[in-house]
């Protein structure tokens, strides 16, 4: 091949390559990347009211905690409640099964301290059908098991069986910690979970948790 042909041929791909790049690049701007839902660690804590989006609460159509799968393998025989008991105790003792058998645990709702790691409930701080009414019935069943499993520190809580119960599914606007020296730390986890998962608030929850960080 002659060195004529071969400018020609040089100068051929170099525009192929061009309008490859520039038919590309109209398309990510045309239809940019979706963000997939955080599976990691939410932040500490946050008193950003102004960073959650207000809507109207939405319905429970189609909602089953089996949507949300819970208490995954976290591998060693332990699932994700016996992590959490693992980290959130005192002096934690567990068996070949990775079950907790002896430790204390300080239940931050209502202040009461647990002796027997079978009478402790793993909370959602955001429960899961508070979650499904605020955008997560959008989510894929693997977002939801991430959600559900979050080990971040402030998703999942250890408490009395009776404080859990008593929250149910309510959100600050219907339920508080009867502790109130722990609601400006419940607010800001709240809003903390509700950010990184980009989970919307109705009116009357956004009030409450303004009322609650002035204990701030």
């Amino acid at each position: 091949m002659n060195r004529a042909a071969v400018t020609s041929l040089v100068v051929f791909v170099l525009l192929v390559a061009v309008g490859w790049y520039l038919t590309n690049l109209q398309s990510s701007k045309d239809n940019p990347p979706t963000s997939p839902v955080p599976t990691g660690s939410a932040p500490a804590g946050s008193s950003d009211l102004g960073a959650l989006k207000i809507a109207p609460e939405g319905k429970m159509a189609g909602y089953s905690r089996d949507r949300f799968p819970h208490w995954a393998s976290q591998g060693n025989s332990c699932d994700t409640r016996e992590i959490v008991l693992q980290r959130q105790g005192t002096d934690v003792k567990t068996d070949k099964d990775c079950k907790a058998v002896s430790g204390t645990w300080n239940s931050a709702y209502d202040g009461v301290v647990i002796k027997d790691g079978g009478e402790v409930d793993i909370d959602h701080t955001v429960p899961l059908a508070e979650a499904w009414r605020s955008g997560a019935d959008k989510w894929t069943d693997d977002e939801r098991k991430a959600f559900a499993n979050d080990l971040g520190g402030i998703q999942l809580l250890a408490v009395t069986a009776k404080s859990n119960r008593s929250k149910g599914d309510q959100d600050p606007a219907k339920w508080k910690p009867p502790v109130e020296s722990y609601w400006c730390t419940y607010a800001q986890h709240w809003i903390a979970v509700k950010i990184t998962y980009k989970l919307t608030v109705d009116q009357a929850e956004h009030d409450a948790l303004a009322v609650m960080l002035k204990a701030c």
